[in-house]
């Protein structure tokens, strides 16, 4: 029970697993010695710059859908508003306008049928400015 399990040395052995490396990316001169790595070293180094400019334009993305979601946010904040005054505003239109058919209704009671005529007089008036203007045209 106390033993562990070892893996043979070729499973750890990284070429062994990975096989042949691809041929080098042309980033150093093969004359210059002193910056020598084995091809297996830089083709690992070749993926760590490519994860790392993955990783930059990612970190980008996230930061420019992170600022459209704020605007986002502070539009429906603005616009809640908006709309909450324009419900105050409806509200205190209906009240004005209720109170003048109110009014509307009792000169009505208090002067019989006589405000039917003027209205139908008046419909009449406007009607008769639009034809007119109907066939000026």
């Amino acid at each position: 029970m106390s033993q562990r399990f070892r893996a043979p040395n070729t499973l750890r052995d990284r070429s062994a697993l990975l096989g042949v490396t691809p041929p080098p990316s042309g980033r150093s001169s093969p004359f210059d010695q002193s910056s020598y790595q084995p091809s297996g070293h830089r083709y690992a180094d070749d993926l760590e710059n490519q994860n790392d400019e993955a990783l930059e334009g990612l970190s980008a993305k996230v930061k420019l859908l992170k600022d459209i979601t704020i605007g986002i946010g502070s539009e429906v904040r603005e616009s809640t508003i908006q709309l909450s005054q324009m419900n105050d505003a409806f509200t205190e239109t209906g009240g004005i306008l209720a109170g003048t058919f109110r009014r509307m209704n009792n000169m009505a009671e208090r002067q019989g049928c006589r405000w039917l005529w003027y209205i139908v007089f008046l419909i009449l008036v406007f009607w008769f400015f639009i034809i007119v203007w109907w066939f000026r045209r």
